[in-house]
């Protein structure tokens, strides 16, 4: 009989123990470093029907409202989601791209051959002029990509005359008036070349070094009294050493950022489906996602010896998931659906970049419009609304806030033999003094309850939203926009200082405290 006692004492205990697992600690306290809105960017490429079709449909088009080409449903969308900045043309087509062929009445345009993806002939209609325009309708910062490949130094500096250059001041800038512009843009953000180890001129990290200082030398005045943010590119693997040599070799006067890139894939040559997915694969895909934290650290841990002071950035210019293409669709058009896997990734990620805010104060989800993690899918009239835009809409909150440092013991989500922690969070307090905390739940079976320990703040006025699904596959469709979506959160309660939270699986959830 003893026996017995003690063995169900034993599981009592365990399954108690197990439970309890979850607590979240916010150190207010500490908080000193400010989650950068331009965390929230995002990234349109030339590629597949993520411009033409996408976000441009042209000024001859009746069926679609648009204002000179430009599809407003898409404006109207970007808007609400507050798009900090975005990043355009490439991608591994900014190193082909001329943009001085894409200015000027369109019928003198010059078309081209999109040979980094699918050949496809493009008649140039969305150009500078009309990329730059986007950006003030939907009030995002543009981040331009320099062709480094296939340019020339002088071609990166005239494209910095042309939009930032005042009228009048060269005859790159009497083009610019040609076009009726009638004031400069003043682009801030310049990424010069794009994965030059590999699609960019797999070049090695000197010779790209040496290339990079030229760019950065001619595109500015010698002090740089233009201010512009010019960024170098870093790795999109955990390649240190890269990242060593361009903080070594280039006077930190001459950069304020570097890129990298990091996309959770299964396998890159089997990336398997964007919806008919197995939990094995779903934790693999997890796995990669939470790689972005070794990505992080590794790069900052090599940038903090050589600027201390935290002056350049880290930019995480392309991150995502990214399997093979939907069926019916064109391979090199990169089109995927987007499901609560994706709302996953999404969530984890950006309380990856808030917790090291003081390092990364730019990123750029791949990517915008019906390409990859897009936010936004189009077919002809009809647009979708993906889980991934709903966790950076209801995440936004965190724009500009105070980031609040988190303490997080996490159950684990265990797939076989291989174990991953279920719960990620982050949390800000913004201007009004509201505080907010993002959770989420990867586990694909288990709700798990959280304690999350709030110090000296003290309140009793808790709202939260959560977005959750019935199965991990579930997807928005043209035909079914509306089956993920936010909804409100109430499976809360306050006892003194300690707030429990109980999440579903795969879930979602953002709390505002008042």
């Amino acid at each position: 009989m003893k026996k017995y006692i003690l063995y169900f004492v034993i599981v009592f205990f365990s399954i108690n123990h197990s439970q309890s697992q979850n607590k979240i600690s916010i150190n207010i306290s500490q908080a000193k470093d400010t989650i950068n809105k331009n965390i929230y960017g995002h990234f349109a490429e030339q590629l597949g029907h993520g411009i033409y079709g996408g976000l441009y449909v042209g000024e001859k088009n009746k069926t679609i409202a648009n204002k000179d080409g430009i599809r407003l449903d898409v404006v109207n969308a970007l808007k609400k989601l507050k798009v900090a900045v975005l990043r355009w043309p490439g991608g591994c087509f900014a190193d082909n791209y001329h943009w001085n062929d894409a200015i000027g009445p369109k019928d003198k345009r010059k078309p081209i051959e999109n040979i980094s993806w699918g050949n496809m002939r493009e008649d140039n209609s969305f150009g500078t002029n009309e990329f730059l325009e986007f950006c003030k309708m939907i009030k995002a910062e543009p981040y331009l990509a320099v062709n480094m490949g296939g340019g020339t130094v002088q071609e990166a500096a005239e494209w910095v005359q042309y939009v930032n250059h005042a009228n009048g001041s060269s005859y790159i800038t009497d083009l610019r008036e040609q076009s009726n512009i009638k004031e400069p843009w003043h682009v801030k953000y310049w990424g010069i070349g794009n994965e030059s180890w590999d699609c960019g001129g797999h070049m090695t990290v000197e010779y790209y070094t040496n290339l990079y200082k030229r760019y950065a030398t001619f595109m500015t005045s010698y002090s740089n009294s233009e201010g512009l943010f010019r960024i170098a590119v870093g790795p999109g693997t955990d390649d240190f050493n890269w990242t060593e040599s361009l903080m070594k070799n280039i006077p930190l006067k001459m950069f304020e950022g570097i890129s990298i890139h990091h996309y959770s894939v299964i396998d890159w040559s089997n990336k398997g489906s964007s919806t008919n997915f197995t939990e094995a694969e779903y934790f693999k895909t997890m796995e990669q996602a939470y790689r972005m934290e070794t990505m992080i650290k590794g790069n900052s841990d090599v940038m903090d010896k050589y600027d201390p002071q935290k002056k350049i950035a880290l930019v995480v210019d392309e991150w995502g998931g990214w399997y093979e293409s939907d069926s019916g669709t064109r391979k090199d058009f990169l089109f995927q659906q987007n499901t609560m896997r994706d709302a996953m990734i999404a969530g984890i990620t950006l309380n990856m970049f808030h917790n090291h805010c003081d390092r990364v104060r730019m990123a750029n989800l791949a990517q915008c419009v019906n390409v990859l993690q897009s936010v936004i899918l189009t077919n002809k009239e009809k647009i979708v609304l993906t889980p991934t835009y709903h966790v950076m809409e209801m995440y936004n909150v965190h724009q500009n806030a105070l980031m609040l440092p988190v303490t997080v013991q996490s159950n684990e989500y265990i797939l076989g033999d291989k174990k991953l922690k279920a719960i990620s969070a982050s949390a800000s307090k913004d201007k009004n003094g509201y505080i907010h905390i993002s959770l989420v739940n990867i586990d694909a079976k288990k709700g798990q309850e959280i304690k999350i320990e709030l110090g000296d703040f003290s309140t009793h006025n808790i709202k939260g939203l959560i977005l959750s699904a019935k199965n991990l596959q579930d997807y928005n469709s043209f035909d079914f926009p509306d089956k993920i979506k936010p909804e409100v959160f109430t499976d809360t309660k306050i006892d003194g200082n300690i707030l429990t939270a109980k999440l579903p699986p795969f879930s979602v959830v953002v709390l505002e405290l008042k």
